[in-house]
């Protein structure tokens, strides 16, 4: 006889990486940092950017985060990114989250919005960019599970897509900027 176990338990433990956050307030004013831990804990204002990769069809690059992710272990990204650390600017942060991710270098990075995602406790200033891509992807072992294109009505429809990118992919549909000319 076996007994059901909790999906909790069968979760791989977050891995959580050791580094400092940039802090901001509330008006998104520099006001120290923490380690992400600490950050996470006490629910802190912070930033981080949403870089949407898109190929020359209008596909966005949709990512499978790994079960190791300390937020929305196993959920699906819309944008690769993440928090930006301690001193660094934010369109640094972007090209180095994007080379890291997924593998991307030497591509234009354009920054398009900025929006305020405040929800399921956490508080973030996202920074959205935008980058044509058609070139290999080469995926972070420790944080992407698996990366696929879709198009973005198609991928807005899915139900485990993280909030906060399918809240920047919205903001950039709503904007017109993921519209393929003819």
């Amino acid at each position: 006889m076996s007994a059901d176990v909790p999906l909790p338990e069968l979760l791989p433990r977050p891995h959580i990486a050791n580094e400092r956050i940039q802090l901001v307030d509330a008006r998104n004013r520099p006001c120290g940092s923490a380690m992400r831990a600490t950050m996470r804990r006490f629910r802190y204002w912070h930033r981080a950017t949403y870089i949407v990769v898109r190929n020359r069809w209008g596909g966005i690059c949709a990512q499978r985060r790994t079960l190791t992710k300390e937020v929305f272990p196993g959920g699906l990204d819309l944008a690769a990114g993440g928090v930006v650390g301690a001193g660094e600017a934010v369109h640094v942060a972007a090209r180095r989250e994007l080379s890291e991710e997924l593998g991307i270098r030497h591509v234009p990075l354009r920054h398009m919005l900025e929006f305020v995602h405040a929800e399921g406790g956490n508080h973030i200033f996202g920074s959205v960019f935008l980058v044509e891509h058609d070139g290999p992807l080469v995926l972070q072992a420790e944080e992407v599970a698996e990366a696929f294109w879709l198009a973005p009505d198609d991928a807005l429809a899915l139900e485990e897509v993280t909030p906060d990118t399918r809240q920047a992919v919205m903001a950039l549909d709503e904007a017109g900027a993921l519209a393929v000319a003819p």
